[in-house]
């Protein structure tokens, strides 16, 4: 297998153009390899300045999960200091984690930050929605955000070989004079989302996320949002 590694763009396209099988840090891609055979040819975006940023508002593609500090919101950096151990995560990458993935458990965090993905394909580069990308495991480059007022992360405990832990989200964003919550949850594979207005206080917060979406999830894990988002927006200061 040939690996090939672009330090630019047209690079990027000339490799996806020439059928060249994405690959990062290769925790979820080696089994394939290892049971279908391997291809001819894969590409690692590792040396794509645009797919290894990290900053207040961009996260790429290709920054392996122990990089992830606290250069992004808590949101990110805490849903990516709880993947797996050590071991992966200086491995894994945000992309891996995001499209590959089968639990994507940076894919939460991301939604509620409202974050857009830029993607590449043969015809170049252009920025989309990340539901889009996940949907059609697009190349991911990058993924970017208005930073929020505040955002916090949690995952429940977890068995080896069990159910995917419950993940819950959350961050407020500042629009103008009004602060909207957004929150997203991960139950089993299915991650559901709901925003809405904050700033008169945290129980009408809870109301309004009871006529949402979040509406279906069981008892005990509504009321698991419900502890979070007191916590978020005690800290924001929308109490």
């Amino acid at each position: 297998m040939l690996l090939r590694l672009p330090t630019s763009l047209s690079e990027a396209r000339e490799c996806v153009a020439e059928g060249a099988v994405p690959i990062g840090g290769a925790t979820l891609v080696w089994a394939t390899f290892q049971r279908d055979g391997f291809p001819e040819q894969a590409v690692s975006l590792r040396q794509l300045p645009q797919a290894t940023a990290i900053g207040p508002d961009v996260l790429g593609s290709a920054v392996r999960l122990h990089q992830v500090d606290d250069r992004v919101p808590e949101v990110l950096r805490a849903a990516a200091a709880t993947v797996g151990t050590g071991a992966v995560r200086r491995t894994a990458t945000v992309g891996g984690n995001i499209v590959g993935s089968t639990l994507r458990c940076l894919l939460p965090a991301a939604l509620v930050l409202d974050a857009r993905a830029t993607v590449l394909e043969q015809s170049g580069a252009y920025e989309t929605d990340l539901a889009e990308v996940v949907e059609k495991r697009q190349l991911l480059l990058s993924i970017r955000w208005r930073a929020p007022l505040t955002s916090g992360y949690h995952k429940a405990a977890g068995e080896a070989g069990g159910p995917p832990p419950l993940v819950v989200a959350s961050a407020v964003h500042a629009e103008g004079r009004q602060h909207h919550l957004r929150v997203a949850v991960r139950d089993g594979y299915d991650v559901l989302r709901a925003t809405v207005s904050c700033g008169t206080g945290v129980d009408p917060v809870l109301d309004a996320l009871e006529r949402s979406e979040l509406a279906a999830l069981p008892t005990g894990v509504r009321e698991t949002v419900h502890a979070h988002v007191r916590d978020v927006l005690a800290r924001s200061g929308d109490r």
